[in-house]
């Protein structure tokens, strides 16, 4: 952050799990002279009409040099990474739309009645 480099070691714990309804992500690490950092996230699942909604609740802290000049970047920047996490986790798990076209043209009834003639050859 800013003119403070460092390489921080932690750990991370999944606690608190509710089996696909909800967990705590919890954290730590030390960066040495740059200071610590330490948070957790509330995570809840939740049934939507597009799927499946997935909100999040944060706390963190910060100590040591990194806290004391980049107090207000570090919160700019953790929105931003959050952001870019959950925008590549939803491509990741999100079938492609070209997937999901063909899906619902499958799942489509047919209309007009060259589709229904053809739906007669068609069926077994």
């Amino acid at each position: 952050v800013g003119p403070v480099k460092a390489t921080f070691k932690g750990s991370v714990t999944l606690s608190d799990i509710v089996d696909g309804e909800s967990y705590k992500l919890s954290g730590a690490g030390k960066g040495g002279a740059a200071g610590f950092a330490k948070g957790s996230a509330a995570v809840r699942l939740e049934d939507d009409e597009a799927g499946t909604k997935l909100s999040y609740v944060v706390n963190a802290k910060v100590g040591g040099k990194m806290a004391q000049l980049g107090s207000r970047v570090i919160d700019a920047v953790a929105r931003k990474l959050a952001d870019k996490f959950f925008e590549n986790f939803e491509n990741a798990v999100a079938p492609p739309l070209a997937d999901a076209a063909e899906e619902i043209k499958q799942e489509a009834p047919k209309k007009g009645w060259l589709a229904r003639i053809l739906g007669w050859f068609t069926k077994k």
